[in-house]
């Protein structure tokens, strides 16, 4: 895993596309169009997979890459 990646949604469009304020990571650049999909459906659960996929896979890989970085530091501190 690489280091920390870069945010690719600049704070002017998650503000504009109303991500809250706790959504704003390294994957609310995939988040706006999976919530505009959700939007567009009326949520229904069927819809929007490859969106929802690929949010939840970032999500995923960021939690790998924090608690490496966690295992790291600890083992630092010894």
């Amino acid at each position: 895993m690489a280091d920390a990646p870069e945010m690719k949604a600049t704070q002017q469009e998650l503000k504009k596309a109303r991500i809250p304020i706790e959504y704003r990571d390294y994957c609310a650049h995939l988040l706006i169009p999976l919530n505009k999909c959700r939007g567009e459906t009326f949520y229904l659960p069927w819809k929007c997979e490859n969106e929802r996929h690929e949010y939840e896979k970032c999500q995923y890989d960021d939690y790998k890459r924090r608690m490496v970085a966690l295992k790291k530091a600890k083992e630092d501190e010894e």
